[in-house]
């Protein structure tokens, strides 16, 4: 009788998760699009990412709360992570992701983010002497030969080594975020974790504009996309309220009902959603080689994540961006 219950639990998780994490990685994946719209129109990558962070904290901030149930002592006692994660895993990764596609198509700057379990199984391997299996090594290759004809430099063809550079950046930020929602031991309820970080790098930003470290230009001016032009304050939302905040919620849901193994594979829609954005939104889609490539660094991915150890499954799964969050986050990216 309980097996039959467990079964039958487990089959409507499956059938509630599902579609939680493919609206989830939808609402990831549109974030490049809208920024890039307004990024054309005047704004800086640093001011479209702080309004970004900021939105999305500030919707996050009451159901923190509500999370937190008075427990204030938590945040004392993981000030630490939660500016790490605020920082590395949520500043870093989406104001280099945002600084990346300001030159260079928004589908392949996240292609680029998502080799971050790649940097994971890397760090594993040499924080922890966690020995790569020959198939994370083989996907790892797979995945650098899909990036070697995704950025089409075998043609001959310039590309803008600043743009990869700032990919490169966000994927780093990305394998943070991972290892740092991994970390079980803090106590925080996973969207506690989320809400604080996004406040903590919302805060971190502004600051930064403030001194001048980092470019703050921003107007209200008409943003053009490939559907037609919007007032400023749409892309803002779309990209606070449904690319950050409603990404979030739904990463958490999906990923407690499907478990962060199968919601993280099928946080790699996340890269589908994103080239369609790209071209629904901003005209952008790659030639037929750069589609090759990204096939490749999608299935070396696939490839590196299957060839996981049982111990690097438990301690890092999840996603960026970003992607989905893992249950220790409770997120996305």
């Amino acid at each position: 009788m309980g097996g039959s219950t467990d079964h039958t639990r487990a089959r409507s998780g499956l059938r509630l998760g599902l579609p939680l994490a493919i609206a989830a990685a939808l609402s990831f994946g549109m974030s490049g699009a809208w920024a890039r719209g307004l990024i054309d129109a005047g704004w800086t990558p640093g001011a479209a990412v702080t309004v970004r962070i900021w939105v999305a904290a500030l919707v996050l901030l009451i159901p923190t709360v509500v999370a937190l149930r008075g427990r204030w002592g938590l945040l004392r006692r993981n000030l630490w992570t939660i500016g790490a994660y605020g920082l590395l895993a949520v500043t870093a990764t989406q104001l280099f992701y945002f600084q990346a596609v300001a030159v260079m198509d928004v589908g392949l700057a996240l292609l680029i983010e998502y080799t971050a379990p790649i940097a994971v199984v890397l760090w594993l391997w040499v924080r922890r002497g966690e020995k790569p299996t020959r198939r994370s090594i083989l996907g790892a290759v797979i995945a650098f030969a899909g990036l070697v004809l995704m950025l089409d430099v075998l043609s001959g063809r310039s590309v803008d080594v600043g743009g990869i550079l700032w990919a490169f950046g966000a994927m780093v930020g990305a394998a943070a975020y991972f290892i740092l929602s991994a970390k079980s031991d803090t106590g925080l309820p996973p969207i506690a974790l989320a809400g604080a970080g996004l406040l903590v790098g919302a805060v971190g930003l502004t600051a930064a504009g403030l001194v001048g470290i980092l470019p703050m230009v921003w107007n209200t001016d008409d943003v053009t996309y490939r559907f037609g032009t919007v007032p400023w304050f749409v892309p803002v939302l779309a990209i606070g309220l449904i690319a950050t905040a409603l990404a979030y919620v739904l990463g958490i849901a999906s990923t407690r009902l499907l478990g962060s193994r199968l919601a993280s594979f099928i946080a790699l829609a996340e890269v589908i959603a994103a080239l369609l954005f790209g071209w629904l939104l901003v005209g952008q889609l790659p030639n037929a080689v750069q589609g090759v490539g990204a096939a490749l660094v999608l299935a070396g991915v696939v490839v590196v994540k299957l060839g996981e150890p049982a111990a690097s499954v438990a301690s890092v799964s999840g996603d960026p961006a970003l992607a989905t969050p893992t249950e220790d986050i409770a997120e996305p990216s």
